[in-house]
């Protein structure tokens, strides 16, 4: 099953997808926004797809055979998006796309690590293999840095505590016994959301650089868009959303809503992982940046 995506229609809005035009999917994932962007830009329109997890890319890739010629897929981090962009004839981009979350395959594939309900490896790297896991952090920082980790990306109150109750049961190496020793450690009572949600975001931020991806991915787009073009993000928590509002604000992209765009109450019950989803859209000034 492929992940669900998240607002579809008003990605595909917001982008101002027209038949002919090119566009670029930082996050291609399994490719169902892409599908129906493609579908939005046909007969001639094209596509660029980027995701730095290959398992990603390869199930895109089958996905998006159909399309033919108007798709290239990439293997890569959006943080190169002006060399990526430039590489494959996508500048100028009539609209570029990112979406921040997590996918479905990726939390339910135990082997990766990513899920605090499953048990498995504890390694949440995008790209499989590419730097420090997210066991390397768990095992090896000191209390203090790793209370400031979790502090900082996963904007946890409980941090101090969670760090302390982590330093006392390592070394650990499964996502189910980190899940457990952060919920004893944290004090919280079980309610809607697990006690450990917000230092598994942590880690999956610092793990990847999420941050200082997402700030340079950001300060490209503008460089790969046409006049006129569209940005539209997705985010997921509060950090990301801050700095992309932050981002659309300072110029010189320019919002085309003060407010944010959240799914609808049938989307959230249809996909309850869509519920925290945030989408902003702007546009780059006719004049240019």
């Amino acid at each position: 099953a492929y992940h669900q995506p998240v607002m579809t229609d008003r990605v595909v809005e917001g982008l101002a997808v027209r038949p002919g035009g090119a566009y670029i999917d930082c996050t291609l994932g399994d490719a169902g926004h892409a599908t129906a962007i493609l579908e939005a830009a046909a007969p001639s329109g094209r596509l660029l797809g980027i995701d730095a997890d290959p398992e990603a890319t390869a199930a895109a890739r089958d996905r998006l055979a159909p399309y033919g010629a108007a798709v290239t897929v990439v293997d890569g981090n959006f943080r190169a998006l002006e060399s990526l962009a430039a590489a494959h004839g996508f500048v100028p981009a009539d609209g570029v796309l990112f979406d921040l979350g997590i996918s479905s395959r990726q939390l339910d594939a135990e082997e990766r690590g990513f899920s605090f309900r499953r048990p498995g490896p504890l390694d949440m790297r995008f790209t499989p293999g590419e730097g420090p896991s997210a066991a390397d952090l768990v095992n090896t920082l000191g209390e203090s840095e790793l209370a400031d980790l979790i502090y900082r990306f996963g904007e946890e109150p409980r941090s101090r505590r969670i760090a302390r109750a982590i330093v006392a049961a390592r070394p650990i190496d499964d996502a189910m016994k980190l899940a457990d020793v952060v919920r004893r450690g944290s004090g919280y009572a079980r309610g809607r959301t697990h006690p450990a949600t917000r230092t598994f975001q942590a880690l999956r931020i610092a793990v990847n650089d999420e941050m200082a991806s997402l700030e340079a991915g950001l300060e490209q787009a503008p460089l790969v868009l046409g006049p006129g073009g569209r940005l539209v993000v997705i985010a997921y928590h509060s950090l990301e959303d801050r700095r992309v509002k932050r981002f659309m604000r300072a110029g010189p992209m320019r919002p085309l809503s003060k407010k944010v765009t959240k799914p609808s109450a049938d989307e959230i019950e249809a996909n309850r992982r869509s519920r925290s989803a945030r989408l902003r859209v702007a546009e780059r000034p006719e004049e240019g940046p």
